[in-house]
């Protein structure tokens, strides 16, 4: 009867420590199956990358447009530009070389190239047209033949010559050398004038006459003034009205 019972107390025993053994096997199975079936799944779907940061993430997790898109963030109001105006100035009068020619020789007190002259009896011809509609460019001065015709002012004689249309001719420069006066349609020299010669305001250098193309019954002075170039060529230069400077 004792055997029976310790017999059946080891059954139960042998039974319990089955069912308990058991279920530990199944327990480990279950979770070595599961860090199997992760291993196996992670190989056949691997995890996903985190997405990258977008470059205009400002960092609190919102992806905005393009900073170049982006309105910027209101600030203060900044006022338009103000272009300065200039400050009024005198007004500059532009004066031409024509003009400032006769200012300056008008401040000298030429005087009248032909003996007896007053300046009220000159006559404006600058502007008159002679033949083939060439424009005078002088101022004609009538008078005797023979008349002692006089420099206008102290310098020296840069030519003394003769052409078809001026006939006997004077070139004489300014002390400066910046204007040349003409003399023309003479009927001879002063005796002993030559080139170079220096000579003084009213000395006589030569005589009226109708040399040239001048009319032979009026006799009279052709008499020109021209600004010079740099070059101070005797033949070439910007015309001056006579008349202007002698009145």
């Amino acid at each position: 009867m004792q055997a029976q019972g310790k017999a059946r107390t080891f059954a139960i025993g042998a039974a319990f420590g089955f069912v308990v053994g058991a279920f530990l096997v199944c327990a480990v199975v279950w979770q070595y199956g599961n860090v199997i079936g992760s291993r196996v799944a992670s190989l056949q779907h691997p995890a996903k990358p985190p997405a990258a940061i977008d470059r205009w993430d400002d960092g609190t997790g919102d992806v905005h447009a393009p900073i170049l898109e982006r309105a910027a963030p209101p600030g203060p109001a900044v006022p338009p530009a103000v272009t300065a105006t200039p400050a009024p100035t005198e007004e500059t009068t532009v004066v031409s070389p024509a003009t400032a020619s006769h200012e300056e020789l008008s401040g000298r007190g030429l005087t009248v190239p032909v003996e007896g002259v007053k300046p009220e009896q000159l006559v404006r011809t600058f502007d008159d047209r002679r033949s083939g509609s060439r424009v005078h460019e002088a101022i004609d001065i009538l008078a005797p033949m023979g008349t002692p015709v006089k420099a206008v002012e102290e310098g020296s004689i840069a030519r003394l010559f003769f052409s078809k249309a001026g006939g006997i001719t004077i070139y004489q420069f300014d002390p400066t050398d910046k204007f040349c006066y003409y003399y023309a349609h003479l009927d001879r020299y002063e005796d002993g004038l030559k080139e170079g010669d220096r000579v003084r305001k009213g000395q006589i250098i030569g005589y009226v006459g109708t040399s040239g193309n001048a009319a032979k019954d009026t006799p009279h002075l052709h008499f020109a003034v021209f600004r010079l170039t740099a070059e101070k060529r005797w033949w070439e230069g910007t015309p001056i009205d006579p008349y202007a400077v002698l009145r």
